[in-house]
């Protein structure tokens, strides 16, 4: 999953980094209104953990500011702020959870998987495609019921396509995905091609079609052959 936290208690924000980074999650951070507003005006993500209380502005605003940007990311509101007014006013301007300071991070963790589930997977644990499932719970990928084993990338790759069957992604945006912001995107992307070369060779090994399809001077595309 690739996830920002808008969150400026520094104590709490590096424990969620930690937290979310050491399980294979792609993690960005914004400790004020204005760097977590850049944020998600250039880039997308699968869940935003978004504190309401900034030094330097209203966290319902950026609520607002995803919904004139017509995006779709998950958004699970964190805050020390107790009342039922707050709360719904962030669930209708579209959050679709919200949590209570102080939290464990194991139910945290929990509410993010259900809300990406929700969002991309109709709520479901088990992805199907054709012959190739995934059981996001365990993180484990088969073809034609048999297990393969993927590399972590090679697992979030799959399930980025997986997610967006049937649509041409750019290699800009499957770098951005796998890797954050921190990347240093170039015009060389040996990288990806590498990933996904083994991730088709494990694929189509196991007895797969190949549903990768190659978009000259794009990206790639995941659908039927």
């Amino acid at each position: 999953m690739k996830i920002l936290i808008v969150e400026d208690e520094l104590t709490i924000l590096e424990s969620m980094l930690s937290y979310f980074t050491e399980v294979g999650n792609v993690c960005e951070s914004a400790s004020d209104y204005l760097s977590a507003s850049e944020k998600i005006n250039l880039y997308n993500y699968d869940c935003i953990l978004l504190d309401l209380g900034l030094p330097d502005g209203e966290g319902l605003n950026l609520l607002k500011e995803l919904k004139k940007l017509k995006k779709n990311d998950g958004v699970l509101i964190i805050s020390a702020r107790h009342s039922l007014d707050d709360k719904l006013s962030g669930l209708n301007l579209g959050a679709d959870d919200y949590l209570v300071k102080p939290f464990h991070l194991s139910e945290l963790k929990a509410r993010v998987s259900a809300i990406v589930r929700r969002k991309k997977f109709d709520g479901n644990n088990i992805i199907t495609f054709n012959e190739i499932s995934v059981d996001i719970t365990k993180m484990e990928t088969s073809v034609k019921g048999q297990i393969i084993t993927l590399t972590k990338k090679e697992y979030d790759l799959l399930i980025y396509f997986l997610s967006n069957k049937g649509k041409v992604v750019t290699k800009n945006a499957i770098a951005e995905h796998l890797w954050g912001d921190e990347m240093d995107i170039s015009d060389d992307f040996d990288f990806i091609y590498t990933h996904i070369k083994n991730l088709r060779k494990k694929i189509i090994e196991a007895g797969a079609s190949d549903y990768l399809q190659s978009v000259y001077g794009i990206g790639y595309k995941f659908g039927m052959v």
